[in-house]
Parts: C-alpha cells; sequence; structure tokens
C-alpha cells in the first residue's frame, strides 16, 4: 500500500520538476508581480477575511463533530413533537440546541429520517438549523459589530423561510421524497458515530469483538484504551471536516479579494443600486461561494458599503440553505423533482423576504 502511494506521489512530483528551470527563468518577472500592489491588496483582503472567519469555522466543527459522535438520532426524533404545526416550530429552533454546520445536516437528517422523521420536519431542520444557532449569530453579529439589525433580520428570514418550506413540503407532498437504495442503512449502521450513539443510548447490551477480548482479560487497561481511541476517532473526524470547510472558506475569501481588487467601486454600486440585479448578484454569488454559515457572514460583511441590507440579507439567508455543494448533497439524498421544487421554493421566498426586510428597513 506504502509503495502505490509512493508511485503516485512520484507521477506527480516528475512532472513538476520540469517547472523548476521555468520558475527560475521568469523568477525577476514573478516578482514584480508578486510584489505588485494589486497582489498584495488581495493578499491583505484574503488573510484577513479568513483569520476573522477560521475561529468559528473550528468552533462549529467541534460542535459538529459533537453531535455526531455522542447524541443519538432516536434522541432527537423523541424530541419532534407529533402535530406539524408544533413540529414546524420546534424543528425551525432545533438548531439553537443542536448546532450542526449544512455540510453534516444532510446525512444527520437522512438517518432520522429513515428513522421515522416526517419530511416537513426534516426539511425545516435542514433549512433553519445552519442559521439560527449560537454560532452562527455569534459570528454575524462579530462580522457586523455596527449593524445589529443585519445578525436579527438573518434570524427572522431564515426562521421564516425554514418554516414556510416546512409548511409547503407538509401541504404538497404525499410521498416519501427519500432515494432509498439497499445500501443506505448498512452505511447508518456501520458508520462509527451510528454505533457509538447507540451503544451509549441502547438498554441492550451489545459485545463486539473488543468487549469480548477485554471481558476475556479483566480488562480495565482496554476499556480505558477503547474510549481513548474514541476520542482520536472524534478529534480525527473534526480536523477532516475543519480542513473540508476550509476549503470553500479560502475559495470564498479568494474570490471576494479579487472582486474587491479588480472589479471598481464604481461598478459594484452600480450594479448595488439595481433594483433586482442586486439580489441576483448577490444571492448568485452565496450559490458558487458555497461557504460555511459559520465563516460567510465575514465576506458579507466586505461587501456592507456596496450594498443595501436586501441583498446583504439575501446572500446570508440563501448561501447556508442552498448553495453549489449543498444541492449536489440533496440530490443525493432526496428525489430530483423534490430537489428541484425545493430550491425554487427556497430561491423565491428569500428573495421576497430580504426584499420586504429592505423594503421595511
Amino acid at each position: 500500500m506504502r509503495i502505490a502511494a509512493s508511485l503516485k506521489l512520484l507521477t506527480f512530483l516528475v512532472p513538476c520538476a520540469f517547472l523548476v528551470p521555468v520558475v527560475i527563468a521568469f523568477a525577476p518577472d514573478l516578482n514584480k508581480i508578486w510584489n505588485s500592489e494589486s497582489l498584495q491588496n488581495i493578499k491583505t483582503v484574503f488573510v484577513s477575511i479568513f483569520l476573522e472567519a477560521a475561529p468559528f469555522l473550528l468552533m462549529g466543527v467541534f460542535l459538529s463533530s459533537l453531535m455526531q459522535w455522542f447524541v443519538s438520532e432516536e434522541m432527537v426524533r423523541r424530541m419532534t413533537p407529533k402535530h406539524p404545526v408544533g413540529g414546524v416550530l420546534v424543528a425551525g429552533l432545533l438548531g439553537i440546541v443542536f448546532p450542526i454546520c449544512e455540510c453534516g445536516m444532510i446525512p444527520v437528517v437522512r438517518r432520522l429520517m429513515h428513522k421515522g422523521m416526517p419530511a416537513y420536519i426534516a426539511v425545516t431542520f435542514i433549512l433553519s438549523g445552519p442559521v439560527v444557532n449560537p454560532i452562527v449569530f455569534t459570528a454575524t453579529l462579530m462580522a457586523f459589530p455596527s449593524h445589529p439589525e443585519i445578525t436579527i433580520a438573518r434570524m427572522g428570514l431564515a426562521f421564516a423561510v425554514a418554516a414556510a418550506v416546512g409548511g409547503l413540503v407538509y401541504v404538497f407532498v404525499k410521498r416519501n421524497p427519500l432515494r432509498m437504495p439497499k445500501t443506505v442503512m448498512t452505511e447508518v449502521k456501520t458508520h462509527p458515530g451510528f454505533k457509538m450513539a447507540s451503544s451509549a443510548h441502547s438498554h441492550k447490551p451489545t459485545h463486539t469483538h473488543s468487549d469480548v477480548h477485554a471481558h476475556s482479560h479483566g480488562g480495565t487497561d482496554d476499556h480505558h484504551h477503547s474510549h481513548k481511541k474514541d476520542w482520536r476517532s472524534f478529534f480525527i473526524h473534526a480536523g477532516e471536516e475543519f480542513v473540508d470547510m476550509s476549503k470553500y472558506l479560502v475559495i470564498g475569501a479568494l474570490i471576494t479579494a479579487c472582486i474587491q481588487t479588480f472589479v471598481s467601486r464604481s461598478d459594484l454600486v452600480a450594479l448595488g443600486n439595481g433594483p433586482v440585479a442586486s439580489y441576483v448578484f448577490m444571492m448568485g454569488f452565496a450559490y458558487v461561494l458555497s461557504l460555511c454559515s459559520t465563516s460567510d457572514a465575514f465576506v458579507a460583511s466586505a461587501f456592507s458599503h456596496t450594498f443595501a441590507l436586501g441583498p446583504l440579507i439575501s446572500f446570508l439567508v440563501l448561501g447556508p440553505m442552498l448553495d453549489f455543494k449543498s444541492t449536489l448533497m440533496l440530490l443525493s439524498t432526496f428525489r430530483t423533482r423534490f430537489v428541484i421544487g425545493l430550491s425554487l421554493a427556497i430561491i423565491l421566498l428569500v428573495f421576497a423576504g430580504s426584499w420586504l426586510v429592505n423594503f421595511f428597513g
């Protein structure tokens, strides 16, 4: 296995070796470009956005990992009300108790739906959970310290849109929208987080090979080793999720820095003054960037002097609910027709809601 990995690395490094003479030949020109005023501005804006957002992203990743490893889906399902109105309201506020990032939301909700959670409650939780939670509230407040109305408007509109979409799903969706491949439940039951949650909350004793090994040796040390291994797995999962999420933050911060550098402020002001174009631009921007909800506020704050309240709110609300990466995850979980209808409902409601916020704000 190690030999194969080394060969793959070697096949990548050999072509890169031919770039060394090219870099040496163009070194003076590259030095001029690297020290140019435009690139210095890109680096400054990029680093400032990333350093502001990274702590909140890390906080969200750790809480998400704690949720995945130590809270069972059965516990959440027991907390779900049976009445549709109560179910939508509780699901809309569930993110306050269980602050899960949008990337980890869809797999968790899929498992919950396989355990019996209704589709309208699951959809409401998917849409509201990544926004209506204390981490995102704090991050948005920190990104807009002099404009607390942006934070309040973001939380309120996200809850309203999620509840409205959940109500539409309850009224119009009569069949299970999940894709149901035969391997889904097998994947869930073999997932380490599922095993840990099940063993922590089940009343039936389950004995694995490691348990038998521990009992056969009288094994306090083996049990302690297993517990340490669980924590090691937790930190590995958190690290992998942070690396996976941070690349979207890096891409978003870099694109934002390039826009701020190469697109003149007069052009952005003209676009921001458009009655519809400003909303289309910011909503499309949120969809393409696919930022984490714990860090997108810092990207949006870079446009706070260019765009009005409505377009900023549309960016902050739509992004966590619907972006490029979440669309792919939704398509892998739900039926295509359901995802298309869900996406249209989210876009129209966010646009209308953010326009109303701008009108009355």
